[in-house]
């Protein structure tokens, strides 16, 4: 990534003068291609004049191969922006998650994927405890972003000292540390958000244990689910949720399909010559370009169907459905 880039992500005021500490009453901010959720904190909004000027913007400028790449406001991607009235604010950050380069929905093949009415993309980061947890909500039949969830999660077993030195060896190459120390919240924490943002959207039915509803996770590979979000709930002292009982790899879809191995994100990418936009390694960058991966899948006409499934009763056992897979 260019450092021109980089350091537009970097925030030299202070976390004070960016969050008011004044609770003010849940809002929606809402585009033509997305919706920012309201969560169990105060979500910090500017004027309805603000926002209009951001809606207006994002209109006028549906994103296209001339359009200016911008970072994305991190503060805003965890309903925590209260800059949307600084007009050099908005020109340096992206409020929007339209993706840029969308594909041509009147070429979408399949209308629609197995039972599902939206695919969860998630891609978690953190190799000792999670970091970061985005997810984007995705339409099944036309493929477009209708919600999305974001936030940086701060880890609970290790020192101060330790975290400081592990969020600078991942985050400070980014540029985005100050955001990460200004709002990362205990795991345990954002999935209590999660679930109130997926029953928002009816993403469960009302039982306490229910799984997904109408909607399946969809990731870059096994290892977020299967592996990484168990061992974050023993960390954490949790029980697994029942919604991670299953899941649809990206990966072994795009196998089947095209009938050729891609051992990541960045190979696919390559080979359907999608260009690549944002940080490697930025969660909330990276689900979004997994998400173009999947819309050119779907457009190319592959039907998404579960890929993996975990035992109920012993959670640690993972039936893989498809004989043909990435391993």
């Amino acid at each position: 990534m260019a450092n021109s880039r980089v350091s537009l992500l970097r925030h030299s005021f202070s976390f004070n003068s960016f969050i008011r500490t004044s609770a003010i009453s849940p809002s929606v901010l809402s585009t033509r291609r997305f919706v920012v959720s309201s969560s169990n904190e105060p979500l910090l909004v500017a004027s309805q004049s603000a926002k209009q000027a951001v809606i207006t913007s994002n209109e006028s400028e549906k994103p296209n191969l001339t359009t200016r790449w911008k970072p994305m406001c991190l503060y805003f991607t965890q309903d925590k922006c209260t800059m949307m009235q600084d007009t050099s604010h908005l020109q340096k950050f992206n409020h929007s998650l339209c993706l840029e380069h969308e594909l041509n929905v009147d070429e979408y093949v399949n209308k629609h994927s197995e039972h599902f009415d939206f695919f969860l993309v998630l891609d978690l980061e953190g190799k000792v405890e999670i970091l970061e947890f985005p997810v984007l909500m995705i339409d099944a039949r036309t493929m477009n972003v209708v919600a999305f969830f974001h936030r940086f999660v701060r880890p609970s077993k290790m020192s101060e000292e330790r975290v400081n030195e592990y969020i600078k060896g991942k985050y400070g190459k980014l540029g985005v540390d100050r955001v990460w120390h200004d709002t990362a919240l205990p795991f345990d924490e954002v999935i209590a958000q999660f679930e109130e943002w997926m029953g928002i959207h009816n993403l469960r039915s009302k039982e306490p244990d229910s799984p997904l509803h109408r909607a399946a996770f969809v990731t870059c590979g096994n290892w977020d689910i299967k592996t990484k979000i168990p061992a974050q709930c023993e960390v954490s002292k949790m029980k697994l949720p029942s919604y991670f009982m299953e899941w649809i790899n990206l990966k072994d879809i795009y196998l089947n399909f095209y009938n050729r191995r891609a051992p990541g994100m960045r190979t696919m990418m390559n080979e359907l010559k999608i260009p690549f936009l944002g940080s490697h390694h930025l969660g909330i960058d990276d689900s979004k370009n997994i998400t173009r991966v999947l819309q050119r899948m779907l457009v190319d006409g592959a039907v998404l169907k579960i890929t993996a499934r975990r035992n109920p009763l012993v959670t640690g056992k993972v039936e893989f459905l498809f004989e043909n897979r990435i391993k």
